[in-house]
């Protein structure tokens, strides 16, 4: 299944073992060092990792004895280590680093991967600013490794369907692109994701505003202007918890992003106007959900296939909440497609599936809302070439 292509920075080699003295690529499994295994480490990457022909899972990083034996449970025959530092000591065991640890730890962990000589997967977002993550771009450039973000919303099943019907000019020039990420959360989890301690990072704008940003500069390019809203709405919060982010774009289209943990009743994923069509899908892929649960997509199995019902419309003039429009086919969500595409990069020198300088145009709206939000203006972004 193919991802939605993305201009970016050049591809870089994998690491020298992997390629053989006669110059033929070397097919042995790629070994892969886990920092991390919170939510994003046991839920998404360990079990993608596993499930991707030619990568092994050979370390986990965590010193947490019930982390340690859940990870043990799936997967019997996987090392572990308290700290990162000691996967550097035997960086030549290994191919591969994949950071799923606390925001604030990707800057100085993926800094000391690319010296220890490994290529690198970092978890969104990649760095706290813009000029971080170039920085930690040009690192892997002048190393010659390969560096790259976990942003699987692009392999959502719904932003694949409206991928296609934008390549394929169904919707005519599209105009607005509407995007929402809302939850109904009344109630604090706490933990570092909500923190309002800048080094750590938090808030809705950087995890699910990372997101919806980065799907609307990939199906639309770059942005020109940004204006934002964000409120922190919850008691005792301390990150934002409800932001709204709109996006001028060069070529014109406007997007409006919503992230929420506030939302009473929720809207639509996606509705998306163009001077042909609109497209309105509702709910959210599934792939989270079932990986959650234990699910784990195998060769030859169906995965992020939802019920027919959920389909979104197409369609000119009318509600598609009083059944206007025609139901779109949903295109199967496909998250394991990031790691095939890190392994053929990997081998083969070709582009990685999400480049540090797109994950670094991301943050730099991420950024521009920010400032936005805190004082009230709209932000010119300069252009980068």
């Amino acid at each position: 299944m193919t991802h939605p292509g993305t201009p970016g920075a050049p591809g870089t080699s994998g690491p020298p073992g992997n390629h053989g003295p006669d110059g033929h690529t070397d097919r042995r499994p790629l070994r892969v060092g886990l920092v991390g295994y919170g939510l994003a480490g046991s839920v998404f990457h360990a079990p993608l990792i596993s499930a991707t022909e030619g990568l092994v899972l050979d370390t986990v990083v965590t010193a947490d004895p019930e982390r340690r034996e859940q990870a043990r449970t799936e997967f019997p025959d996987v090392r572990f280590v308290d700290t990162p530092d000691e996967l550097w000591t035997r960086a030549d065991e290994l191919d591969l680093i994949v950071i799923a640890s606390p925001n604030k730890t990707h800057v100085p962990i993926a800094t000391a991967a690319l010296h220890a000589g490994l290529a690198v997967v970092v978890d969104k977002p990649i760095a706290g600013t813009a000029a971080e993550a170039r920085t930690l771009a040009s690192l892997a450039e002048e190393r010659g490794l390969l560096l790259s973000v976990f942003q699987n919303r692009r392999w959502d099943n719904d932003f694949l369907t409206l991928s296609r019907l934008v390549a394929n000019g169904d919707l005519g020039d599209v105009q607005r692109f509407e995007s929402r990420f809302e939850r109904w959360r009344p109630q604090l989890k706490g933990g570092w994701r909500e923190s309002g301690a800048p080094e750590e990072i938090g808030g809705l704008l950087y995890d699910l505003g990372s997101h919806v940003v980065d799907q609307a500069l990939t199906l639309f390019g770059p942005a020109v202007r940004v204006y934002a809203e964000s409120d922190v709405r919850r008691p005792g919060a301390e990150a934002d918890d409800d932001t709204f982010i709109a996006i001028t774009h060069a070529n014109g289209v406007r997007s409006h992003l919503y992230v929420s943990a506030t939302t009473a009743q929720l809207g639509p994923r996606f509705r998306v106007l163009g001077s042909a069509a609109g497209y309105v899908k509702y709910g959210l892929d599934p792939q989270e959900a079932d990986l959650r649960k234990g699910r784990r997509p195998r060769a030859g199995t169906p995965w992020g296939v939802e019920p027919d019902a959920l389909r979104g419309r197409l369609g000119a003039g009318e509600s598609p909440v009083t059944g206007g429009g025609d139901p779109v086919e949903t295109t199967p969500g496909d998250y394991p497609a990031f790691y095939e595409a890190i392994a053929t990069a990997l081998r083969d020198g070709t582009k990685p599936p999400v480049t540090a300088h797109e994950a670094a145009a991301t943050l730099d709206v991420l950024e521009a809302a920010r400032r936005s939000a805190r004082e009230g203006v709209t932000i010119t972004l300069e252009e980068r070439s």
